[in-house]
């Protein structure tokens, strides 16, 4: 097994020949597993990166494979799938490091951005995260170490970098969320809102936290500019 190999836990055939398909251009080793057992015979042999995992699955589902990588590998970053945006356990999956989801269907592009996303996070540090978008993306990096004071001290210096920008804001109440504080999330979430009305983020949180079921993930929100733009990929279909 080679070192920061990806390995994608789908029990849906298509989606892991998919995910695997998209990844071919990063020239990274793709594994695969088919349920959450023979995803952890594989996270034992080693040398794994990122894992792409669905939550939904027979037997041991993804909640039971998260809490083992939190456990046993928590330098291993985890990306959810999700099928219809909606994840009971989303407050506790944030708990556990799951920063980054993407949601059925998705692109090849998606997932190769959402690759190239998290394995850049991991180059950030205090000396070299020194613009807004860097710094969010480093307290990204603190959530997925579960260390969440010190995301929350790295989302507070990206608004002195420039507080008229929705993103920090949201993160912030997401942090609030993930720490049980839920008037203070509510209150950032909507000073995001009262930043940029139309930041779907925010929207989608503040929509959550505010119902009677409050189902679904939270978003901390995607890069602004993306990586790679459908058509730059000359074989992509």
């Amino acid at each position: 097994m080679e070192k920061n190999s990806i390995l994608v836990v789908d029990d849906e055939k298509n989606i892991r020949l998919t995910v695997s398909q998209s990844l071919e251009a990063l020239e990274i080793p793709v594994y695969t597993a088919v349920n959450g057992e023979e995803a952890l015979i594989k996270l034992h042999e080693g040398g794994f990166g990122i894992v792409f995992l669905d939550l939904k699955m027979p037997g041991m589902d993804g909640m039971d494979v998260l809490r083992q990588i939190n456990k046993r590998w928590p330098k291993i970053r985890v990306i959810i799938i999700t099928a219809h945006g909606t994840i009971e356990s989303a407050v506790e999956a944030m708990k556990l490091g799951a920063v980054d989801f993407i949601q059925k269907p998705f692109t090849p592009v998606e997932i190769r951005n959402l690759a190239k996303q998290v394995l850049a996070r991991e180059e950030l540090n205090e000396e070299n995260a020194n613009d807004y978008y860097a710094l969010i993306e480093l307290a990204k990096r603190y959530i997925s170490d579960r260390n969440f004071k010190t995301a929350r001290d790295t989302v507070k210096k990206a608004i002195s970098f420039d507080p008229a920008m929705p993103e920090a804001y949201n993160l912030l109440g997401a942090l609030h969320e993930i720490t049980e504080e839920s008037d203070e999330a509510i209150k950032f979430y909507r000073a995001a809102l009262d930043i940029e009305p139309t930041f779907k983020p925010a929207m989608v949180n503040l929509e959550r936290i505010t119902s009677w079921y409050k189902l679904g993930k939270i978003d901390f929100g995607a890069a602004r500019q993306p990586l790679e733009k459908p058509g730059d990929d000359p074989n992509e279909k």
